[in-house]
């Protein structure tokens, strides 16, 4: 059994996550970059790995068990090496089973305040405000991090807590909420919003009586994090519809717990795919959580075939221009948009790409502009008119998903492409290198040392 600090250490070591991210265990400032040399189809079989948005829930809202929970199937990226560090300073004992299994002790946890250099490379930091509220009554959270892509306002976060009977203020940058008591309540989200259905959430479930969260999100890591709770003790009921009705209970305990496949990695591989041409079996999935994906990829021109647990995409024949909007789910997802936009570039006619979640999502686009992409960006639309082809050369990625277009587009482009800032990829994406090289895209991780690119491993 590994402690807290060799766990991260090791994931760093083998995964070649960046040191910096990290700063309590960094030894050297290292800047690396993906080099693609394009032009390539794809063919093989890859793995897709736990889901990042239900694991950057479930291990904060371990906090509430107060007992040992064992969580399996874990993605090996910077955010859950973030949140696992953010537990071990609060006092939880965390040992690692073996790679993609973590056990964590939260009996001996205290409360304190989570200050901001834990919490400023990552959005879901804000996890901590429900878990700890519920447990301890109190939270002291600095605001969170994570992709520049718009606005990250918490008001419909802060209006639940309010509704459960706790006090919420902003003070230097810090949200503390505090409460003598949770009491159940009915909570309208006035907007669809993940984040803060699952913040009111884990308040409510130690929270005394019946909560009923209306007009609330639907993502499939919502529906994960309810099992999961729900296996500590919770009383969650309707997750994956608009009403989730939570009765308080007493306590909550340990457990042992799977997370779900990752519904954007594995989105992502197969536009990639259907962007590139070829042939590739998309392993370890829910195909049912993949089928606004499948629907818009068959509409552009390739098939997807679905099986129990796997989806093959193939793509040999020109892509088809197709209209997308994304939406709350079960619609197509915001963090599909990105890479879907670098397919619909390489696509016969225009297509229109309408953003109805984030502003300022479209801020990638210049970097495709940069690759010979024809796009026009109206506010939260784009016009995308189709070209042959895009040519190879240095971008930068801009937030996560869009450095996953970004690779998309070096795969699929003429020449080489340089991606910088790609500690936005590792935030989500495991082995990205292993798992596009096993299918066939030539693609490196260099050290960046004095202006000279030299390869490292994977």
């Amino acid at each position: 059994m590994l402690t807290v600090y060799n766990y991260i250490r090791g994931f760093l070591r083998q995964f070649s996550i960046f040191l910096y991210i990290i700063p309590s265990i960094r030894e050297a400032e290292i800047l690396e970059n993906f080099v693609i040399t394009g032009g390539k189809e794809l063919f093989g079989e890859v793995n897709i790995s736990g889901a990042k948005n239900a694991a950057v829930a479930i291990i904060p809202a371990a906090i509430l068990a107060n007992d040992v929970v064992r969580i399996e199937n874990i993605p090996q990226i910077s955010d859950v090496q973030l949140i696992i560090e953010i537990l071990d300073t609060m006092g939880a004992k965390v040992r690692l089973i073996k790679k993609d299994t973590i056990e964590i002790d939260t009996s001996n946890i205290t409360y304190q305040s989570v200050p901001y250099e834990l919490t400023s490379h990552f959005r879901a930091s804000y996890y901590l405000i429900g878990a700890m509220l519920g447990r301890f009554k109190k939270a002291e959270v600095a605001m969170p991090g994570g992709c520049n892509f718009g606005v990250r306002p918490i008001d419909l976060h802060v209006k639940g807590f309010k509704m459960l009977g706790a006090d919420v203020d902003m003070v230097d940058g810090m949200v503390v909420a505090s409460a003598d008591k949770l009491v159940g309540a009915s909570v309208y989200m006035d907007q669809v919003s993940v984040g803060a259905t699952i913040n009111v959430m884990l308040a409510a479930v130690l929270a005394r009586g019946l909560t009923i969260i209306e007009n609330a999100a639907k993502e499939p890591h919502i529906v994960d994090l309810a099992n999961f709770l729900n296996s500590m003790g919770a009383d969650v009921r309707g997750a994956g519809t608009d009403v989730i009705k939570i009765r308080g209970v007493e306590k909550m305990h340990g457990c042992t717990y799977s997370i779900i496949p990752d519904q954007i990695e594995a989105g992502t591989y197969m536009v990639a795919t259907a962007a590139c041409g070829g042939d590739v079996l998309i392993k370890n999935v829910i195909p049912k959580h993949l089928e606004s994906i499948s629907a818009k990829l068959i509409e552009a021109g390739a098939e997807v075939i679905e099986y129990d647990d796997a989806v093959r995409v193939t793509r040999f024949k020109e892509l088809n221009k197709c209209n997308v909007k994304t939406m709350p789910h079960p619609g197509f997802p915001t963090d599909m948009q990105p890479q879907m936009c670098v397919l619909l570039s390489i696509a016969n006619g225009t297509s229109i790409l309408s953003e109805s979640v984030w502003d300022n999502r479209f801020q990638y686009v210049g970097q495709l502009l940069r690759m010979g992409a024809n796009i026009q960006v109206d506010g939260k639309v784009a016009v995308i008119e189709g070209v042959k082809s895009l040519a190879g050369c240095e971008v930068k990625a801009t937030d996560l998903r869009a450095g996953a277009a970004l690779i998309i587009a070096g795969m699929v482009c003429d020449g080489v492409t340089t991606v910088e800032n790609i500690q936005y990829i590792d935030r989500g994406y495991e082995n990205v290198v292993e798992k596009f090289s096993a299918i066939g895209a030539d693609i490196k991780r260099v050290e960046v040392k004095d202006s000279q690119a030299i390869p490292t491993a994977g």
